[in-house]
């Protein structure tokens, strides 16, 4: 692939990615927005449920136009196709995992503090103090785990819905072969 073709490769991936990752950032926004308005637990379950499968019907939605007007616009070349959408979601996964690594450390920090005072409430009877200390040491790198781990995920997530969508859209190649 030369330099051009590359360049235009992540322009439109990390184009698409920032949309894909926008609505995970929306979905995540929202869920905050209810708690904060003080929504009752059982309506907080409820929209919570709708809002996930909004979410994850809208990212799939998205991830088929996208690989759709890429499949469109390369011949309906799987390989290509396939790639391209390995490239979207790693651009989302990088946006959406960037995104709560900084709400975990600049907007909420105190998130994971109360998350291991309830954890270490509920396991102080059952565990030796060893134990407890152990987890007590792991709260200070939960933000970088837990950016690690989204990024993981959403790639992964991401990959394998390219490739379920590349095959559907388009002739079947080898998806994991070189291409130019």
């Amino acid at each position: 692939m030369n330099e051009e073709k590359k360049q235009n490769f992540w322009s439109k991936a990390g184009s698409g990615g920032l949309i894909l990752g926008g609505v995970s950032i929306a979905y995540f926004l929202t869920g905050i927005l209810l708690q904060k308005a003080g929504v009752p637990q059982i309506a907080m379950s409820v929209s919570s449920v709708f809002l996930w499968i909004l979410k994850f019907a809208g990212c799939i939605y998205l991830m088929w136009f996208f690989l759709k007007t890429e499949a469109a616009s390369n011949g309906r070349e799987r390989s290509g196709v396939f790639k391209y959408g390995m490239g979207l979601a790693l651009c989302s996964a990088l946006v959406y995992s960037a995104f709560y690594f900084a709400w975990v450390l600049f907007v909420q920090p105190d998130f994971f503090d109360q998350t291991f005072d309830a954890l270490m409430q509920a396991y102080s009877q059952f565990l030796p103090a060893e134990s407890l200390e152990s987890i007590a040491n792991m709260k200070s790198s939960m933000p970088t785990v837990s950016f690690f781990t989204n990024l993981i995920w959403c790639w992964l997530y991401g990959t394998i819905l390219s490739a379920i969508l590349s095959s559907s859209l388009c002739r079947q190649d080898n998806p994991f072969a070189e291409g130019e």
